[in-house]
C-alpha cells in the first residue's frame, strides 16, 4: 500500500513525478492548505502540516529529497538509483540541492543577503556561488549522477524548472538544455497532466 498526500500547487508535484517514474500504484490524497493540511489526521503523519508525504507499508516519509531517495530504493526495478559503488555524485548533488540550493533560494526570496562574515557561516556561501556550482555539475555529465537519469534529477531538476519559471533561479543555456531533457520524460508529462487537471478542476469549482 502506497498513499500519497499532496496539493497540486505545492512541492507535492516533485513527489508525484517521482511516483510516476517508479510506476508503482498509489492512492493520492489531496489536502487543502487552510484546513485538512493543518488538522488531524494529517498532522499525525506530518506534524509540520506540510506536503508532500507518503506512507508506504506503514512507513512515513516526508521531505521531497527523502521521498525521492526512498522511492528509488523501494522500487529498484525502476533504475532510478545508481549502484552503491556509483552513488558518490548521486548523494553529493541530492544533498547539495536539499541543502545549499534550498537555503540560497529561500534566503534570496526573503531578501536575506549574507555579508562577508555571514558567508563563512552559511552553508551555501552566496547565492551566485551556489548557482554557479549547480550549473557546473551539469557541464560534466548530462544528468546529476552521470550519464543516466536518476532520482536526484527529479528533485534537483524540479528546483531548476520551478526556479526558472518563477524567477528564483536565473536561466542559462546549461539549465535550459537540461530542462529540455528531463521534461521530455513520459513520467514528467503524466505527473504534470494529473496535477494540472486537479488545479483546473479546483478553479472551475470556485
Amino acid at each position: 500500500m502506497l498513499k500519497f498526500y499532496t496539493n497540486p500547487m505545492s512541492r507535492g508535484r516533485m513527489a508525484r513525478w517521482m511516483l510516476e517514474e517508479v510506476g508503482a500504484p498509489y492512492e493520492a490524497v489531496v489536502l487543502d492548505y487552510a484546513s485538512t493540511m493543518k488538522e488531524e489526521p494529517y498532522l499525525g503523519i506530518n506534524p509540520m502540516g506540510k506536503v508532500p508525504a507518503i506512507v508506504h507499508d506503514g512507513h512515513i516519509v516526508t521531505e521531497c529529497a527523502a521521498i525521492c531517495a526512498y522511492l528509488a530504493d523501494a522500487f529498484p526495478e525502476a533504475g532510478l538509483a545508481p549502484s552503491l559503488a556509483d552513488r558518490a555524485d548521486y548523494y553529493r548533488w541530492l544533498f547539495f540541492a536539499a541543502g545549499p540550493v534550498e537555503q540560497a533560494v529561500t534566503n534570496k526570496a526573503l531578501g536575506v543577503t549574507p555579508d562577508t562574515k555571514q558567508q563563512r557561516m552559511a552553508g551555501y556561501g552566496t547565492f551566485d556561488l551556489t548557482i554557479e556550482t549547480l550549473t557546473k555539475a551539469l557541464t560534466v555529465n548530462p544528468y546529476f549522477a552521470g550519464q543516466s537519469f536518476s532520482a536526484v534529477d527529479v528533485y534537483a531538476g524540479s528546483q531548476i524548472l520551478w526556479g526558472m519559471q518563477f524567477g528564483s533561479i536565473p536561466k542559462n543555456a546549461v539549465f535550459e538544455d537540461y530542462a529540455g531533457r528531463v521534461t521530455s520524460r513520459a513520467a514528467y508529462g503524466r505527473a504534470a497532466e494529473i496535477d494540472d487537471a486537479l488545479i483546473a478542476a479546483s478553479a472551475a469549482a470556485g
